[in-house]
């Protein structure tokens, strides 16, 4: 499944003015008369660096937009972005940061999105977001995080978006989540975690998409997603689920997709799939529990009645098949829920 998209495009800033490019080595600061540009706008100035061998030191007091990305950069000055108090985005991606200073968004409380792709970073100081209140994005994926501490995302009270993927996270603290009440979408996919604490997701109010595929999971218990009656999109593929417990989908009235595909389940308890899709209401997304071990007996004639209803939604269908008993292996499961629940 595609992970969620950077927001914040160049169309975001509703530019008003002609679009001429000015060179940033105007200001002086650059190595290159081609490493950085700058596009004015009535909303500011966005600034566009690919490659530079240092930041700029110095930047359009009017900058609103600030792109430093694909370089070899390992640090930033302390004062990177004391010139540009109006920054709103900042994207500093696929370059080889390995710290980043207590102070650097001191001078930003603007600031919305922070996307810090691909970078080595290890830790975050605390209070680096202590002025950081309006920020909605924060992208910390592909680094090195390889545990994460409550105490750095303190203060992040607007905070929609956080993406922790590909960082080789094996647990997470309960209450990691707690300040971040406007979460909307969290992304924890494509790490090492086995399992998950009960209250990981107490804090969030309305959480609507969440992301754990491609970890280690193993078992899905009662209590995990109860706080998130809201949640609308769930992808839970790539793990090594063997066992769902028969409440972790209560009071999920909204979700319209769940991916369970490429795990390791065999069966499913009864009553698990009473919460999710027909008759209640369509999952407008769909489902997909291809590429799991399922033996087709008796134990999944709750299975069976759910798929008969909601069929229309199940991706996958020729790739969901058994894989026992031996009367029945192979075949789709599709086919043999037809005859079990008649």
């Amino acid at each position: 499944m595609a992970s969620p998209q950077r927001q914040g495009s160049l169309q975001d800033l509703n530019i008003c003015l002609p679009r001429t490019l000015f060179l940033l080595a105007l200001l002086g600061g650059v190595s290159s008369h081609k490493e950085c540009l700058i596009l004015q706008s009535a909303e500011g100035s966005t600034v566009s660096c690919h490659g530079p061998t240092e930041f700029p030191s110095s930047l359009p007091a009017d900058t609103v937009h600030l792109s430093v990305e694909f370089s070899n950069l390992t640090e930033l000055p302390a004062a990177a972005l004391q010139g540009c108090p109006g920054l709103r985005e900042l994207h500093l991606s696929s370059n080889r940061l390995q710290e980043l200073s207590p102070g650097l968004l001191a001078p930003v409380p603007r600031l919305r999105v922070l996307d810090l792709t691909r970078n080595a970073l290890r830790s975050l100081p605390p209070g680096l977001f202590r002025t950081s209140a309006a920020l909605r994005t924060l992208v910390l994926r592909e680094n090195q995080l390889r545990a994460v501490s409550a105490r750095w995302l303190q203060g992040l009270h607007a905070l929609g978006h956080l993406d922790l993927a590909e960082n080789g996270l094996r647990s997470l603290p309960a209450g990691l989540l707690s300040s971040l009440g406007a979460l909307h979408t969290l992304d924890l996919g494509h790490n090492l975690l086995e399992s998950l604490p009960e209250g990981l997701l107490k804090g969030p109010r309305q959480l609507q998409r969440l992301h754990l595929e491609g970890n280690r999971l193993r078992r899905l218990g009662d209590g995990l997603l109860a706080p998130q009656p809201s949640l609308r999109v769930l992808f839970l593929n790539d793990n090594q689920l063997a066992a769902v417990a028969a409440g972790s989908f209560r009071g999920l009235k909204q979700l319209d997709m769940l991916d369970l595909s490429n795990n390791s389940l065999s069966s499913t308890p009864a009553g698990l799939w009473g919460f999710l899709g027909r008759p209640t209401r369509d999952m407008q997304d769909g489902f997909d529990i291809s590429h799991n071990p399922w033996v087709c007996d008796k134990d999944l004639v709750d299975l069976y009645r759910w798929l008969d209803a909601n069929r229309h939604k199940m991706f996958s269908q020729n790739d969901t098949r058994c894989a026992g008993p031996e009367a029945v292996r192979g075949r789709r499961l599709l086919d043999v829920a037809e005859l079990g629940s008649l």
